[in-house]
């Protein structure tokens, strides 16, 4: 109910402003506005009248409590579409004509008939002379001496066959998993000295549940349900095998040395920029809004017009993500993140780094004299020459390769979509881990 050129019914939102927005619209019989078209409108909102008979007789049959100054009816309460000598007063659905409320069902009891009757067809177990639905799940019977017989669920037989049913083959485990099935069974037997007894789930589901929360980003409730576990002890498991997943993992992102990186290079580079020992470049992801105004500020980025973790990634010729470093806020620069994680330790005389233009890092690389390959820039607006026209098109044509890299991480969904605000702290080891399962993928390494 409100005032002005609103409907007065309740639960009438009939007003002046969807009747001027309806006439606004294009008339498909008349092929024009409806405001020049002969077409009425859908209803007309009336104005209570002055007579004081005729304005009580209207507010007794809204059964307004609190009446506004300005009293509003629309033509659809109306039996003659208006007020008539016949039908002066607004009488159809004016709000108070609703059906009652639908009674709650009484609960169902059991009768001797309807149970035998049950119990010949199967759908109810009997236990201690008692009917009991018959479960979803496999049940197991628990008798204690003190307490009366009563029915379980065995989650265990359930859970160990989660697992064998999700994984049938590589497409699942792509899936799910963004790894091949072998590769997937081959990381659960190495992992099984890492192994918590606190988990009574078996650890091929604590593996997978926490492989799924990376590579689909499932809310933990959506997966406990999956894995028919709490959402609290769901959660422990994923945080656990976070840690763990890291420190067996993190040997797969190696620094590969020059002759490694020599054998494996393709024609491509060999042609061009045979010396090439790493392309560089920076990533952002997504990131829940923090309730701490500092850290909001820290990780705001202009650029994405959102709070996101920024991190870098260097990737060899091959394709093989060789560097990936911790989160950093998405207000660092390039250059920031270059200097402080650590990327320049690696770096040998001699080498030579392939950057985009943001990477104004030619200072910190001429100290430990290594190269800086990128793109040429236009200075002052003006043309580039044809020589850098060129230099620019080979370099852009090899440095697609770490753009290829990062779009197999963010392959990822918790990396491409926004990351919840309770993954933030593990956000450095989730890198890792993405990093080394795609490292994993030979066949995506090969292609590249």
């Amino acid at each position: 109910m409100s005032s002005g050129t609103t409907c007065a019914v309740v639960g009438c939102h009939n007003n002046s402003r969807k009747r001027k927005d309806f006439s606004e619209t294009s008339c498909v019989e008349h092929e024009q506005l409806r405001q020049t078209c002969l077409c009425p409108a859908p209803y007309a909102l009336h104005a209570i009248p002055r007579k004081e008979e005729r304005r009580l007789a209207w507010l007794v049959a809204l059964r307004l409590k609190y009446p506004p100054k300005r009293v509003f009816v629309c033509s659809f309460h109306f039996v003659d579409k208006k007020p008539t000598e016949l039908h002066p007063d607004p009488e159809l659905y004016l709000g108070y004509n609703r059906p009652p409320p639908l009674k709650r069902r009484k609960s169902h009891r059991w009768h001797n008939a309807s149970f035998e009757s049950l119990k010949a067809e199967g759908v109810i177990i009997p236990c201690d002379d008692s009917p009991v639905r018959k479960p979803l799940f496999p049940v197991k019977k628990i008798r204690d001496k003190n307490q009366p017989t009563e029915w379980r669920f065995d989650k265990m037989t359930q859970c160990d066959e989660i697992g064998y049913f999700m994984l049938q083959n590589d497409a699942d485990a792509l899936l799910y998993n963004g790894i091949t099935l072998e590769t997937f069974n081959t990381l659960v037997s190495t992992l099984e000295g890492y192994a918590s007894n606190s988990f009574k789930m078996s650890l091929q589901d604590q593996v997978l549940m926490t492989l799924m929360k990376l590579k689909t980003n499932h809310v933990v409730g959506d997966l406990s349900r999956q894995f028919h576990t709490s959402q609290s002890m769901a959660s422990k498991i994923i945080l656990h095998w976070i840690d763990k997943l890291e420190e067996v993992l993190r040997p797969l992102i190696p620094w590969l040395p020059r002759e490694t990186i020599q054998a494996t290079m393709p024609a491509a580079f060999k042609k061009n920029f045979p010396n090439t020992t790493c392309i560089v470049d920076c990533s952002e992801s997504l990131l829940q809004k923090t309730q701490n105004l500092d850290s909001r500020g820290e990780s705001y980025s202009h650029y994405y017009s959102h709070n996101t973790v920024k991190y870098l990634v260097a990737v060899a010729p091959c394709g093989l993500i060789k560097f990936i470093s911790a989160a950093y806020g998405g207000r660092c620069s390039d250059k920031f993140i270059t200097m402080d994680s650590g990327l320049l330790d690696y770096l040998m005389p001699g080498d030579e780094v392939m950057a985009d233009r943001g990477f104004t890092i030619n200072d910190l690389l001429f100290e430990r004299k290594v190269k800086l390959v990128m793109p040429c820039f236009t200075r002052k607006r003006g043309q580039l020459t044809e020589e850098q026209v060129t230099s620019t098109r080979r370099i852009a044509h090899v440095r697609i390769h770490v753009e290829r890299a990062i779009r197999r991480l963010k392959v990822y969904k918790i990396l491409s979509q926004v990351v919840p605000i309770t993954m933030a702290p593990k956000i450095d080891k989730i890198l890792r881990i993405c990093a080394s399962l795609v490292n994993l993928r030979a066949d995506l390494i090969r292609d590249s």
